[in-house]
């Protein structure tokens, strides 16, 4: 048998050998906060937020997150918790300011895992996955921005959509 037609057979029957080192990144920001008092540093989520908590989480469901990312605050905590708790997962604290983003990629390799931060981390920690000052601060109305980062071996690929 042609080597070739090893490789299409180990193909055919094992499909999940080549993406066994693939890291899929998925990066929002926190759903919509109360505004209602500006000097509360820790907002909770508003109804519009808790919504789209919950469009998060049906959005993610099918997404096989096997870890979940999160600042330590109400919204953002809070924006993950529906997928969460449906899913068994523990959010997992981190500080964008505190993370070794190398050492972040390799201890997470063959994970799909979800980061939730905010407005002015969200693209920074983007940036920082592809290595590339590629995306732009988020504007503080806009919570709809997916961002998806995928680490095959070398190769990098992301991209930006919208989730409303």
């Amino acid at each position: 048998m042609s080597l070739l037609k090893i490789l299409l057979l180990v193909t055919f029957l094992f499909p999940d050998i080549s993406h066994n080192n693939c890291t899929n990144f998925y990066l929002i920001r926190h759903a919509e906060k109360v505004r209602s008092d500006k000097t509360d540093s820790n907002p909770d989520l508003n109804e519009k937020g808790l919504l789209r908590a919950h469009n998060w989480k049906n959005y993610f469901s099918n997404k096989n997150i096997s870890k979940i990312y999160s600042t330590n605050y109400k919204r953002t905590l809070n924006t993950i918790k529906p997928l969460a708790l449906e899913n068994g997962l523990e959010a997992l604290i981190y500080s964008a300011s505190d993370i070794e983003y190398n050492d972040f990629i390799k201890s997470n390799i063959g994970e799909t895992i979800l980061i939730v931060g905010h407005s002015n981390t969200i693209p920074g920690f983007v940036n920082k996955l592809i290595n590339d000052n590629y995306y732009d601060q988020i504007e503080d109305t806009n919570n709809s921005n997916l961002y998806i980062v995928s680490i095959c071996k070398s190769k990098i690929t992301h991209r930006l959509i919208k989730v409303d």
